[in-house]
């Protein structure tokens, strides 16, 4: 089969992508699951998409390829051409044009009448060895209704159906719609509209630049708008995934909430476990396909439930049991560095912030999993007067962190690495931070 750009199926191109780009960088000797052929025609789908984005290393084992970018440099989502690679047949194009020409100009008409336009004044002037049936027609009006493309109302007992109004002003959106495009869980609609700007003579600026641009998430944007379709219908859903021994599990959830990582731009979905009668997260790249259910009609129970259960939340991170653990930080703020405090105040999630003393003030929170805290702790070293937490195993990585950074300081006596103690750390915080 020659080679072709277009794609039938997005799940297949998101197993190649995740195989060369998320997870390890794979070269023609690693593929083993398809042919050697198949790895040419899926890396040269990838080359064509990413050509701007992709470089290349050479090893004993051949020629590896990787995505070599500066994300405060791309202005636009690469991977969204894998969205716009869809591949149609030629009767998905006919009944396009067709459906859209007949219904133009504001003409309304039922079911009947555009399946009998379809067959007298369109079919019958072209050479078509193999009609399609009314079913066919009916299914592609449908599919039309649902993607909004067409309005159905009723003339007596038919449907009757009419062209949707265009009454929104893109251009007055635009730089709304590339923000979303690039930020937002479901970015890759606010690309589709970029696109018509483009086709209409409207510059696409690409005004917005992100310290962190965290593009791989759209590879999962399928499976999102499922989980957010089953949620917006408050729908029992199954999931299937891939766990951590690389094996296919099939669970039956409620999803609750996404939740989305600042730090690394990973996506969760929290969601009750039916069988285990508990919470769990699913990392979203993880998922491979979401099946909508049955409604579930204790909707707001489970919603009240999330509400209390996310008090204690962090991160993603929660013990069986759901016990909590309580932590308090103190940290020193002088004169002029009120900004600590509006940080501590900004970041604080479910703890609170209260003044002890002039300069003084103490973080306390009660959290599922204190350890998921550490990276953020970590960030007030040099301002940290106390740290305690019930989980003493907090207390202890964090001192050891200190005393790992100070032993890549020889020059310093032993006098200067009392410093270095969490309980001392505050007591000259421009020193530490010279340090």
């Amino acid at each position: 089969m020659a080679y072709s750009e277009l794609i039938k199926n997005f799940d297949k191109i998101r197993g190649y992508m995740r195989q060369f780009f998320v997870f390890g960088f794979k070269g023609r000797s690693d593929f083993r699951s398809k042919s050697q052929r198949s790895y040419d025609n899926e890396r040269r789908r990838l080359e064509s998409w990413l050509k701007d984005y992709m470089a290349f290393y050479q090893d004993a084992s051949g020629k590896k390829a990787f995505i070599s970018a500066a994300s405060r440099e791309i202005p636009h989502n690469p991977f969204y051409e894998a969205f716009k690679a869809k591949s149609f047949t030629a009767g998905d194009i006919t009944f396009h044009f067709i459906i859209l020409d007949m219904l133009s100009g504001g003409n309304k008409m039922t079911v009947n009448e555009i399946i009998s336009v379809f067959y007298d004044e369109y079919f019958s002037h072209a050479d078509i060895k193999s009609l399609p049936d009314e079913s066919t027609i009916r299914k592609k009006l449908r599919e039309y209704v649902k993607l909004g493309l067409l309005l159905q109302n009723r003339r007596g007992r038919e449907a009757e159906y009419s062209i949707s109004p265009d009454i929104i002003c893109l251009e007055q959106w635009r730089n709304a719609i590339e923000f979303y495009s690039e930020t937002a869980p479901l970015g890759v609609i606010g690309s589709y509209l970029c696109d018509r700007f483009a086709a209409c003579g409207i510059n696409v600026s690409g005004a917005f630049r992100f310290k962190h641009h965290y593009f791989l998430h759209a590879l999962d944007m399928q499976v999102m708008h499922d989980i957010l379709s089953a949620m917006r219908d408050k729908k029992a859903t199954e999931i299937f995934f891939v766990n951590s021994h690389g094996n296919m599990k099939r669970h039956v959830v409620l999803p609750v909430k996404i939740y989305i990582s600042s730090q690394t731009g990973r996506q969760y979905l929290l969601a009750w476990h039916y069988v285990m009668g508990k919470p769990h997260f699913y990392r979203i790249d993880y998922i491979r396909n979401v099946k909508a259910g049955n409604k579930e009609k204790k909707y707001e129970k489970y919603l009240a439930w999330h509400e209390n259960f996310s008090k204690a939340l962090w991160g993603v991170s929660f013990y069986d049991d759901c016990h909590t653990e309580h932590i308090e930080m103190t940290v020193k703020a002088g004169q002029g560095e009120e900004y600590i405090i509006q940080r501590l105040e900004r970041e604080k999630r479910n703890g609170k912030v209260e003044k002890i003393a002039e300069g003084e003030y103490k973080y306390s929170a009660d959290v599922y999993d204190s350890l998921e805290m550490l990276p953020w702790i970590r960030t007030f070293i040099g301002r940290i007067i106390s740290l305690k937490c019930s989980n003493a195993m907090l207390k202890q990585r964090f001192n050891d962190d200190i005393r790992l950074v100070a032993g890549f300081y020889p020059e310093l006596d032993a006098e200067e690495k009392e410093t270095a103690e969490p309980e001392n750390a505050a007591k000259n915080p421009e020193r530490q931070q010279d340090k």
